[in-house]
């Protein structure tokens, strides 16, 4: 599914969270998971994504 992974350490220890970049149907999307729990992710395609600078 993903091909570029990255585990972020959690502040809690309440889960686990993953970030992934998937290539599904010619669409990139960046994926943040909660891979502890059933059905706690969200996606955005790459090409809406702001640039960490902008959000300061």
């Amino acid at each position: 599914m993903a091909s570029d992974t990255t585990v972020v350490p959690s502040a809690s220890s309440a889960g686990e969270v993953m970030a992934a970049v998937d290539d599904d149907g010619g669409v990139e999307r960046f994926v943040i998971a909660d891979v502890s729990a059933e059905e706690a992710w969200l996606a955005a395609p790459t090409g809406e994504a702001k640039p960490l600078a902008s959000m300061r």
